[in-house]
């Protein structure tokens, strides 16, 4: 499997990080080695001092899907939860002002630790959903995914103009504004709505 990741797809999210607002889905990828197991710490990563937060919704793909129309979209998943993608902030700038790739800044081991998948019939409307994460018992972010520049369905549909989705990947789907950094000793809790789906602690 696979982990696709969607850049800047909330508006206050990029302006705080002084980020161009996209004109199409930007996306990147991380290995499943940036999978933590249900219950296992998040370790954090001796090459970085600056680790930082960004909750997301995850979708999980249900079906092969290749130049999948928007319309068909909803079709391809059924279950989503809720993610970190973990950024190396120090690791990331430094490769930016190099213009080096940020790979190992985004994609490094244990970067995307993943709740427990629900279905979508659990929700209302999944184009209206608040999400959010505390750090010790304090929210630090939350956002609606009302908020997206692009939604599930079209993000499906532009990845799988490149890329082949198949069984079981995920695509984190982007992170609101508030992200910032984590430290040893933490306790991250991860809601959709009123449903903690994602518990860890920083170690």
């Amino acid at each position: 499997m696979k982990i696709i990741c969607i850049g800047r797809n909330y508006v206050d999210h990029a302006k705080e990080l002084n980020n161009p607002i996209p004109k199409e889905p930007v996306f990147f990828m991380k290995p499943d080695t940036a999978l933590i197991q249900s219950r296992n710490p998040f370790i954090y990563p001796s090459f970085s001092n600056d680790i930082h937060h960004e909750v997301e919704i995850v979708v999980k793909i249900n079906k092969i899907g290749k130049h999948i129309e928007e319309r068909f979209a909803h079709k391809y998943y059924e279950e989503i939860t809720v993610g970190v993608d973990f950024t190396a902030r120090d690791v990331q700038q430094q490769c930016k002002e190099k213009g080096l790739p940020w790979e190992k800044a985004k994609a490094f081991d244990g970067s995307a630790p993943t709740g427990k998948f629900v279905n979508i019939s659990e929700f209302n409307d999944i184009n209206n959903l608040i999400f959010s994460l505390q750090i010790n018992g304090e929210t630090k972010q939350q956002g609606n995914t009302k908020d997206m520049l692009f939604n599930i369905n079209q993000i499906i549909a532009y990845v799988s103009q490149f890329v082949t989705l198949k069984i079981g990947d995920y695509i984190f789907t982007g992170t609101p504004a508030g992200v910032g950094a984590v430290k040893i000793g933490d306790k991250i809790e991860c809601f959709i709505e009123d449903k903690k789906l994602l518990s860890f602690n920083v170690k």
